[in-house]
């Protein structure tokens, strides 16, 4: 068994943004729902932009570089927010400085990135955690709650409709360089850990590309076959309008029944041995809070949450495996 840094849980630990973006501004709420002695700290290439996210996040610290940060005795937990170019060698850098590692989703390039600094972090008795809040979503729960208490029968067919209409924002997105691949790895990946986790055993990929202008995919279709016999498929897009502002359904076929899920998680309705509908836990929706709260209270308690770099990396793989399935396309 991995023995890893704990921490009692009045000792107040510093986390250290790495990159102040949007999304940091989204995390800090919840990371102080889920852990009140969390101290925040922010790094930028600028230390101005480093001040001003203190400024406004009430923060303890500012540092004008990563490096700064990750070197600072007062840190604890590195958090990385930059593109995804950049998550390995800062994730590398912290993990032999000693310092526990969030990293934001997508981890990194290569899953094999995670066979190098997942065992290093290990050996280091430290923390590797990726931020893949979809696992912690009430209705993948719900999802996989439902599959294995068999009221649909046997699933046959899952459809899952993730597609949006995404403005380009003229950022790094919109650079290979530093977002690796298109929509699919940006985005998708968490539609990937969410089929990925809802009980079923997924043994093989296929991805189709429908418009094949450009390097960077806006639209990706992935098609999964499983152990168990059930048939996943996939669509995720940026260029698809939908109605009732982002609202999608989702459906699950079964041998005996189905279930109709609204996409981002608002309600679902089983129709099989037992009809029911059900709203799971909105307030929790997006998974942020429940993520954030089994990270800290792991990382306290030294031992792996409920969502393991391992696991990450089973993502990765399947991503992998659906962009190169698009090089056998005839």
């Amino acid at each position: 068994m991995i023995s890893y840094k704990s921490y009692s849980e009045d000792e107040t630990l510093t986390l250290a943004f790495l990159g102040c973006g949007n999304i940091v501004k989204a995390h800090t709420k919840s990371i102080a729902w889920a852990d009140k002695n969390i101290n925040l700290a922010f790094a930028s290439r600028t230390l101005k932009k480093a001040e001003e996210y203190k400024q406004i996040y009430k923060g303890t610290e500012a540092y004008g570089s990563y490096e700064e940060a990750i070197a600072a005795p007062s840190v604890d937990i590195i958090f990385i927010t930059t593109p995804p170019k950049f998550h390995y060698d800062l994730a590398k850098k912290a993990i032999q400085a000693g310092k526990h590692v969030i990293v934001e989703k997508p981890p990194f390039f290569k899953s094999t990135d995670i066979t190098e600094l997942g065992p290093l972090a290990d050996t280091a008795g430290i923390q590797l955690l990726v931020a893949e809040n979809y696992y912690y979503k009430p209705m993948r729960y719900r999802i996989h709650e439902l599959l294995n208490s068999g009221v649909i029968g046997k699933p046959l067919f899952i459809n899952i409709s993730a597609t949006k209409k995404q403005k380009s924002k003229n950022d790094w997105r919109e650079e290979q360089e530093l977002t690796g691949y298109g929509a699919l790895f940006e985005g998708g990946i968490h539609w990937i850990n969410f089929i990925n986790n809802i009980g079923l055993s997924i043994n093989r990929v296929q991805g189709f590309r429908p418009i094949k202008e450009g390097t960077l995919e806006k639209s990706m279709q992935v098609t999964a076959s499983t152990d168990e016999g059930t048939i996943i498929n996939l669509l995720y897009s940026w260029e698809v309008d939908t109605m009732f502002f982002g609202l999608r359904l989702s459906r699950i076929y079964g041998t005996e029944g189905s279930i109709t899920f609204e996409s981002n998680g608002i309600s679902v309705f089983t129709r099989g041995r037992k009809k029911k509908l059900g709203f799971p836990q909105l307030t929790k929706i997006t998974g942020f809070k429940p993520m954030f709260k089994d990270f800290f209270v792991s990382l306290r308690a030294g031992k792996q949450p409920q969502f393991t770099y391992q696991m990450a990396q089973r993502d990765l793989e399947l991503i992998e495996e659906a962009y190169a399935s698009l090089d056998k396309e005839t």
